[in-house]
């Protein structure tokens, strides 16, 4: 065995021990780092030859790249929907590594069983039934992919052509409707061969995000009974507008169409008694998507997706080799997902899970409405900026009050991330540049969107 690697292995207790330290140290610091880092290139390093032993590493990594880390799992970073990292999920995120499961097969290992389990526990707390089944994937982007893989598959049933044999020209023309697409379903439909030209745009709301249904239905009915996708919102990026899923499901009834829901982090409404009627109905989705490292707190990369259609799922995704067994009635996750290797995700949100329970997870999601309707009312209460949506939920949309124009909006946005109090992301809505603050953050408090605040009427001032 190579020396460096014999010699950590007999010290790898201590070697924990150090990481442990060092991850501790950035944990502890989190509230106090610089939110966010001006962007810089360090002097690159060439590739060590003998390499300096795993002790070395973690401090070369202290010296050179730490310093240069965003505070993105700390309390006042609004830039994403980024969610940190509760210490439960931090615990069985480390769990992960040490054990190093893949959980695509049930051959050797429990690690699939503890899967199902957190995907059932996901499923009834997003007011999911056992129609549904589910898998982790790596982020919303991938469980878009994958549930409009499978509405893909289901055109080709209602054609006649099975898309995952003959290819996706055997559709011939495709049909995607949607109101306000978030920028992962197009880029879902690039990979899986629609194409983005395959959006048909729908008319929303006045003043809204949210898809106009009647508009939806006449759209429709142009189709004259060829099948289609409708991707449904739950949670827009820019408003949080949610679409009526119940009323847009109702036109099943009338009209052929897969019913895809991204609900990357609207979905987490659903845990609250207050807001759950914003996601009524989606449990009449074909397909749905939620992003797990934005509100449930558990380090990226993490999602999942559910469908009513295994059959259909493992039709596209199976991988058909004798050392990993036939799908049989109830599919490895090899055989749901383009994942054929994976980490096990799933340890870090049955662990957050299992720790805090519905009623944790529900207080952290109703304390960032909270403290983002509070940052609402502080910004609209002043005469230097005006809000351009009412906050629905957790994300604050806003702009300067006379004059926002790109250049100025930019400023703002370097000003304060220079100041390190906080991040805010950039935007356009109805035309206009703006920001967006999205709060996902367990740890965030009344005394953050003080000092939030604070930092957005200084940065104003660079405008």
């Amino acid at each position: 065995m190579y020396s460096k690697l014999a010699e950590d292995l007999d010290g790898l207790p201590a070697l924990l021990d150090a990481a442990r330290e060092q991850a501790g140290e950035l944990l502890a610091g989190v509230a106090d780092r610089p939110v966010a880092v001006p962007p810089g290139t360090p002097e690159p390093a060439e590739l060590p030859e003998d390499g300096v032993g795993a002790r070395a590493a973690l401090a070369e990594f202290a010296r050179r790249w730490a310093p240069g880390f965003a505070a993105s799992a700390g309390p006042r970073y609004l830039g994403f929907v980024t969610g940190g990292a509760t210490p439960a999920a931090v615990a069985g995120d480390w769990l992960t590594a040490a054990a190093d499961q893949n959980p695509v097969s049930s051959l050797d290992s429990s690690a699939s069983d503890l899967e199902r389990e957190t995907v059932g526990w996901l499923a009834e707390l997003f007011g999911l039934g056992p129609e549904f089944s589910g898998a982790f994937v790596s982020g919303a982007t991938m469980s878009n992919v994958v549930g409009l893989a499978i509405g893909r598959e289901w055109l080709g049933e209602r054609l006649g052509v099975t898309v995952a044999d003959a290819g996706v020209a055997a559709l011939g023309p495709v049909e995607v409707l949607s109101g306000s697409p978030h920028s992962s379903a197009l880029k879902a439909m690039s990979v899986l061969g629609l194409g983005r030209s395959a959006l048909r745009p729908v008319t929303v709301r006045p003043g809204r995000e949210a898809v106009d249904v009647e508009a939806l239905e006449r759209e429709l009915a142009e189709l004259g009974g060829r099948p289609a996708i409708v991707i449904a919102n739950a949670g827009t990026v820019n408003t949080v507008d949610f679409d009526d899923l119940r009323a847009i499901a109702a036109l099943k009834q009338k009209y052929p169409f897969w019913l895809h829901v991204d609900a990357a982090f609207g979905g987490f409404a659903a845990l609250s008694p207050e807001y759950a009627r914003l996601v009524d109905g989606l449990e009449l989705a074909d397909s749905v998507c939620v992003d797990l490292h934005k509100w449930l707190n558990v380090p990226y990369d993490s999602a999942i997706q559910f469908s009513r259609r295994l059959d259909l799922q493992v039709r596209v995704f199976q991988n058909s080799a004798a050392y990993l067994g036939h799908p049989g009635v109830n599919p490895d996750f090899v055989h749901r997902t383009p994942e054929s290797s994976r980490r096990l995700r799933a340890l870090a949100a049955w662990c957050t899970l299992a720790a805090y329970g519905r009623a944790g997870h529900r207080e952290i999601v109703e304390r960032c409405v909270a403290h983002a309707r509070d940052l609402g009312d502080r910004l609209a209460g002043t005469p230097r900026w005006r809000l351009l949506a009412p906050v629905r939920l957790n994300v604050v949309c806003f702009t300067l009050a006379e004059d926002p124009t790109q250049e100025r909006i930019d400023s703002v946005v370097r000003a304060v991330a220079a100041g390190g109090e906080t991040f805010v992301t950039p935007t356009v809505y109805a035309g206009v540049p703006a920001l967006r603050a999205a709060f996902s953050n367990w740890r965030t408090g009344r005394a953050d969107v003080d000092r939030i605040f604070a930092a957005l009427v200084t940065g104003s001032g660079a405008a």
